[in-house]
């Protein structure tokens, strides 16, 4: 049989659909080439704007028509739908079935299935150590049954995706910070550390799998508190950096084929001096460091409860690029939060200058039902919000090129991972800094770590030379 996952949003959906991926390959299913051609298909959501949701919706309405055609209703509208009425034509009616898992599943998840009766599973957050019982359900061909949640998240043994060198390793799970907002906590809950040994077995078995980079993930990935076992009577509480020390000894007593370490999302209340000091002086650890300011006017960050101020976190960049001189630096930015001001905006864009970031995400605010910002007073008006928007992706592409080119004309290691589509004598990789390299080389050397001079740099691209 054969699956298809549509995955949104961040980099933990990400991961939380390689992992149920992992049982279907073990059950013996093979990927679809095509979603309209898949027996079962898995739609991984994300709540974190409005605007995710909307497209889920979207796509909802596409999966009921799928299914009509899969189905041969009499009248089911085919136009856009060849593949399947050319398939069903063929074989006969093929059922298919559709689950939605992730935050707007959790969000949603008592009215979900009841508005879009197309959608046989709604697998929650809590729920998805279920899947092992939906597969037999779907082979056995029974009608599906409510899928019951756990009281306690369940970390999956590996997230690696077939054929990758890079992959996700979640830590941690959830947030504690309540940022005013944000709907994370409420759709992901308080936060879960993922024990010390689960972790290791992780990286054991990604290392036999050829892994060379893994990035540790959480939704507040510097919050880390696990445990770990030094005895059968004897269980230590580990914070972050001692996390990232002990992995990186790991690495290095197993002989590892992991190489690089990176980690995200980090908050910059608790990136702590003993952190920049263990990135500062781990060769595994990349010295490229994402640290979400959001903003940069000390009234909105307490309106956001972000609970730090505009000079704080300058003090604590101050401190990374002191003691890791060479640190690549990256960002969330969000614009036109409730009653934000032209001075508040003209903060935001004096802090982007004075930090220097080489790559930031930036958005506007999006209010999400059910978090306190939603109901601030003063909303700021959607089309001031684009235009400070704009404002600040200009500023921010103008720095980044200044960064970006301050870095042609150095040599560097670049983990090579895929043939470039443009030219297929070049390989594309990537350096610890996180940017993109092209550069002439065989197809052999994907999966490794080469030298590679940076010549040039296109766009967000450099281009380089292969350095024997």
């Amino acid at each position: 049989m054969t699956y298809f996952f549509e995955t949104y949003g961040c980099e933990m959906n990400i991961a939380e659909s390689a992992s149920v991926e992992q049982i279907f390959i073990s059950r013996g299913w093979t990927k679809a080439s095509d979603v309209q051609l898949a027996d079962l298909v898995i739609i991984n959501t994300c709540s974190v704007r409005a605007t995710a949701e909307t497209r889920i919706f979207g796509r909802l309405g596409f999966y009921d028509g799928l299914k009509r055609v899969r189905a041969k209703e009499p009248g089911a509208k085919t136009r856009t739908m060849e593949a399947a009425a050319e398939y069903v034509e063929k074989n006969g009616a093929i059922p298919l079935t559709l689950i939605v898992m992730g935050c707007m599943a959790e969000r949603l998840l008592k009215s979900l299935k009841k508005d879009f009766p197309q959608i046989d599973y709604v697998v929650g957050t809590y729920a998805k150590n279920k899947f092992g019982d939906i597969i037999t359900e779907v082979e056995n061909g029974l009608a599906p049954q409510n899928v019951e949640e756990e009281p306690v998240y369940t970390f999956a043994e590996t997230s690696y995706e077939e054929g990758a060198f890079s992959t996700f390793v979640p830590i941690m799970h959830g947030c504690n910070n309540f940022c005013t907002y944000c709907i994370v906590p409420y759709v992901r809950g308080r936060e879960v550390s993922r024990p010390v040994s689960e972790i290791l077995h992780e990286v054991d078995v990604l290392s036999s799998r050829g892994v060379k980079e893994i990035t540790l993930l959480g939704q507040n990935v510097n919050s880390y508190s696990g445990k770990l076992e030094k005895n059968e009577q004897s269980v230590e509480v580990i914070n972050f950096p001692s996390l990232l020390r002990i992995i990186s000894e790991h690495l290095d007593k197993t002989s590892s084929s992991i190489k690089w370490i990176r980690f995200e999302s980090s908050n910059p209340k608790d990136f702590s001096d003993e952190l920049i000091a263990v990135v500062a002086s781990d060769r595994h650890i990349c010295k490229s460091l994402h640290v979400a300011v959001q903003h940069g006017s000390t009234r909105i960050l307490k309106k956001m409860n972000r609970k730090y101020s505009r000079e704080e976190y300058l003090t604590l960049v101050e401190k990374i690029y002191r003691n890791i001189p060479d640190v690549a630096l990256s960002t969330d930015i969000m614009l036109g939060f409730p009653s934000e001001t032209d001075e508040d905006f003209n903060d935001v864009l004096s802090l982007m200058k004075e930090v220097q970031y080489e790559m930031a995400f930036m958005y506007y605010y999006n209010p999400r039902e059910g978090t306190p910002a939603a109901s601030m007073p003063e909303q700021v008006d959607i089309e001031v919000k684009k235009e400070r928007l704009q404002k600040v992706i200009d500023t921010q592409l103008s720095i980044q090129a200044e960064k970006m080119q301050k870095r042609v004309g150095s040599t560097v290691t670049v983990l090579a991972d895929i043939i470039s589509r443009d030219n297929r004598n070049e390989l594309l990789g990537k350096t610890e800094h996180n940017h993109r390299v092209a550069f002439e080389g065989k197809p052999g050397l994907i999966g490794s770590f080469v030298k590679v001079h940076i010549d040039s740099l296109s766009g967000n691209t450099f281009r380089g030379t292969l350095v024997n």
